[in-house]
């Protein structure tokens, strides 16, 4: 079984988030794709959903799509997360299982900083996600899906929503949820 592991704040999942998952998918013909919501992100201090609201969101956003699911390993351990704390219980959970990591383009220049990288390259496929019309320096150990380029960012969505505007990128369930909640109100 071939999965790909997708995590992130998420906070608010977009379009953006959902198009990854299902094009990856598609395009490296993986069984499924798991996102990874952080309880509580190890490089960010900004999370301004709580977790729980952040996983309601994600559940609305993949609901009913076929191969995309969520993993909430790392809102078992609660605190904060390292991908190879993760990727490590998930490979002790399901040995069988062969995992592909997903990244932002923006992200591989990062990779050699990330904590026990070389313990981590080791345990999965890192695999790029690169947007159309953009070139990045890519380590031949990555493996690489174009996407088109959705111009949706979770700090834009956040910033529309704070000054009530409308936005876009949101799925309709996912927007009503925030609005139902007032989250990213000031």
């Amino acid at each position: 079984m071939k999965v790909g592991l997708f995590g992130g704040t998420f906070d608010p999942p977009h379009l953006g988030h959902f198009e990854i998952g299902k094009t990856v998918r598609e395009k490296l013909d993986l069984d499924e794709v798991w996102f990874i919501p952080t309880y509580e992100p190890p490089h960010k201090d900004n999370a301004t959903a709580s977790p729980n609201d952040r996983l309601r969101m994600l559940e609305r956003m993949i609901d009913g799509e076929e191969g995309l699911h969520i993993s909430t390993i790392e809102f078992e351990r609660e605190g904060r997360s390292y991908t190879i704390d993760t990727v490590k219980a998930l490979r002790k959970l399901h040995p069988e299982v062969q995992f592909y990591f997903i990244i932002g383009g923006d992200q591989i220049a990062y990779l050699p900083n990330w904590y026990k990288i070389e313990e981590l390259k080791d345990l999965v496929q890192f695999v790029g996600v690169r947007r159309e019309g953009y070139s990045y320096n890519i380590p031949a150990q990555i493996r690489m899906v174009e996407i088109p380029d959705l111009p949706y960012s979770s700090t834009s969505i956040r910033e529309g929503l704070q000054r009530n505007e409308p936005v876009e990128g949101l799925q309709e369930n996912v927007e009503r949820y925030i609005r139902e909640n007032h989250l990213y109100e000031r």
